[in-house]
């Protein structure tokens, strides 16, 4: 990838009571952070929402905290595809060792999806992606990038059973959806707004928050919180892959010229019609098969990156097979396509037991293949991985206390093991570290994994009299 790349995964909890799901949630942090074992726990208050103990930074890069209820497993700064997924992966891999070890797996069990079939309430997978500030944000590049992020729905959905009428645009908070119909996103139905900065009540297909968590001068953060969790690897990366790309066209100004006419109610309209036909009305009045704008985006990517370097080689083929199949026929993408396969599969459940759509049968069965337990997961269980892009066990395992070695989450890992090993007062975050007694390190540079300053500020940490001056 041409840029840093982070997700924010916020896990379901099933307990059998309500008073159950949130002590699993901060015992499973707790054991996270216990003597230290995979990081270091925050010590001061970072946010009214935020009190000391609620979370912390992993010796891996990445972050783990309570939010709203629920664990939140943030991965590092990555700059590459596999890594995403390696991160990402070794979430679900350390939540399962800390069931298992606490022995707690009778009584819990944690999902990687974004909705509570019980009271309707969602819950994210976000996305960051560095953008240059140089990037040219005009009216048609905004609205370019706006139709790919709407229509992308159909590349790496996750799939769901019924429907939610969200709490912010029906007042009746308990009134539930239609439950006999399967949708494309788990997110759709949640999504109110095309560009906003709230990231709740008003939730919209770009957060336009400017929190670059790096030096302002250079760099945004584009953050995304319309797009579903994945199961499957394929979905993972070609969502995070596709988009790296269409913000590669944006920063050399070479995005299609093509808008839709309302990517909300196209992002709806798409996620309840799984059989098609998936026409979008555009801005200039036209009727186009989404399957052809979006393959408008992968014809100006496949120009302008294809040989670039393997990866991308790699990604444009999945992209392209991918396109193909929406286009024909959508069962060569079962194991690849979260929605697809959680169709099929269901499909061919509905078929065996007798039951239609609406059955509450099936809002378990949904659960059931977003859990993060390799051995319960319905749809790693169907799991089609190219080569490429598989990663077993031990790799994941490593990566608990491992970082990239070519983002800056090497040196805050790097420093947070030297913090372990003095003993003082600490404060982290994603871009500054500081100690008791001195002025902070800042890490404004997200590719930079050994800066100077970092070297200097470790010298000073390490020297009593002046810790750190």
């Amino acid at each position: 990838m041409n840029r840093i790349v982070g997700l924010e995964t916020e896990y379901g909890c099933l307990a059998p009571s309500l008073a159950g799901s949130p002590g699993a949630v901060s015992r499973v942090r707790d054991w996270i952070f216990a003597r230290q074992r995979y990081g270091l726990i925050d010590v001061h208050q970072r946010d009214w929402d935020e009190p000391a103990g609620n979370g912390g930074f992993l010796f891996n890069g990445g972050r783990a905290y309570v939010d709203m209820g629920h664990l939140e497993l943030c991965t590092p700064e990555c700059l590459s595809l596999l890594d995403v997924l390696r991160y990402d992966q070794s979430g679900d891999a350390m939540i399962c060792q800390a069931v298992e070890e606490m022995s707690i797996g009778g009584e819990v069990s944690f999902i990687r999806n974004n909705v509570d079939h019980y009271s309707g309430a969602t819950f994210g997978c976000h996305e960051n992606y560095l953008v240059r500030r140089s990037a040219q944000l005009t009216e048609g590049n905004v609205l370019s990038l706006l139709t790919f992020l709407t229509l992308r729905v159909l590349l790496c959905g996750a799939g769901r059973v019924g429907s939610t009428v969200a709490a912010e645009s029906r007042g009746d908070l308990t009134r539930p959806g239609e439950s006999n119909l399967f949708q494309i996103s788990q997110r759709a139905d949640y999504i109110n707004n095309d560009l906003f900065e709230w990231v709740q009540f008003n939730r919209a297909i770009i957060n336009t928050r400017d929190e670059p968590l790096a030096d302002a001068r250079r760099y945004r953060r584009l953050h995304l919180l319309h797009g579903d969790a994945n199961v499957l690897p394929y979905s993972l990366l070609l969502k995070v892959g596709t988009t790296s790309l269409a913000l590669d066209l944006l920063e050399i100004d070479h995005l299609p010229n093509l808008s839709l006419a309302d990517s909300v109610q196209t992002f709806r309209s798409l996620s309840h019609s799984p059989e098609g036909p998936w026409d979008v009305l555009m801005s200039d009045g036209r009727t186009l098969a989404a399957v052809e704008v979006l393959a408008a985006y992968w014809e100006v990517a496949e120009t302008e990156f294809r040989g670039r370097d393997a990866e991308t080689d790699f990604l444009l083929g999945a992209w392209k097979q991918t396109i193909d199949a929406l286009a024909g026929d959508q069962t060569a993408m079962i194991g690849k396509v979260d929605w697809i396969t959680k169709r099929w599969l269901f499909g061919q459940f509905i078929e065996q037991e007798g039951i239609d759509w609406g059955h509450p049968w099936l809002k378990a069965q949904d659960l059931e293949y977003h859990h993060v337990n390799p051995a319960r997961s319905l749809g790693l269980a169907l799991a089609q991985t190219p080569p490429e892009w598989f990663l077993d066990e031990v790799q994941l395992r490593e990566a608990f206390l491992k970082p990239p070695e070519n983002t800056r989450a090497a040196v805050r890992s790097r420093l947070m093991k030297e913090l372990q090993t003095v003993g003082a007062s600490y404060y982290l975050d994603w871009e500054v570290i500081g100690a008791e007694g001195g002025n902070p390190v800042q890490l404004l540079n997200p590719f930079e994994t050994n800066p100077p300053e970092a070297e200097e500020w470790l010298t000073r940490l390490k020297t009593p009299r002046s810790r750190p001056a």
